[in-house]
């Protein structure tokens, strides 16, 4: 169901986007009948896709295991945006317009950058902890679960994983899916250790 959701969710951005990309160059090339014109086409369409993203997005919300500060600033940044869009293509304000395209742009940059922030167990920890219990739990859990099981914001579930071990360090290093990689954030013998640990948790 996540991956799923997860698709809708990106389609629907995309979309979302590309809507407003189309919108505000009508508008700073003074094509207002193309801007009134298009805008009437897309209305059905656009109310859907501004459903779909606000939904799943919301859905997305309750599967982050840490919301981060980033993630808190765009959700302020996509929520404001709205609102100064709407004035922006309404009353025919450029700066406006142009404001709301790179304030949902640079929303989905933070989102990004959020994924590659230092989840906030992992701070502080030794470099020397080869421990791959404890770097599990560190740098795992909130997704996988204790057990292995939880398959949050689509992890798989360890229970019943049949990932080769070379595999498994390599998803490990380099992330795959929403997944993000532990490369330079732990080293090859943690890697190796939580690896090690996350193959205790097959059923």
């Amino acid at each position: 169901m996540y991956k799923a959701l997860h698709q809708t969710h990106l389609i629907s951005v995309v979309l979302f986007l590309l809507i407003y990309l189309i919108k505000t160059i009508f508008l700073l090339i003074n094509k207002n009948e193309g801007l009134a014109k298009f805008t009437k086409i897309v209305k059905i369409p656009e109310m859907i896709i501004s459903l779909l993203f606000f939904c799943t997005g919301i859905y997305m919300l309750t599967q982050i295991p840490e919301i981060k500060s980033l993630m808190i600033i765009k959700i302020v940044t996509v929520v404001f945006s709205i609102p100064i869009a709407i004035i922006g293509f309404k009353k025919k304000i450029k700066v406006l317009a142009v404001l709301s395209l790179l304030m949902i742009i640079g929303a989905y940059g933070m989102a990004e950058m959020s994924k590659k922030q230092r989840p906030k167990a992992l701070r502080g920890f030794s470099e020397s902890n080869v421990n791959g219990k404890e770097i599990y739990n560190a740098a795992c859990i909130e997704c996988h679960g204790a057990d292995g099981n939880k398959e949050i914001m689509g992890a798989d579930n360890l229970n019943v994983s049949t990932m080769d071990f070379s595999l498994r360090i390599e998803t490990i290093k380099n992330g795959a899916g929403e997944m993000n990689g532990f490369k330079g954030i732990l080293t090859d013998e943690q890697i190796n250790a939580a690896a090690v640990y996350s193959e205790t948790l097959k059923k």
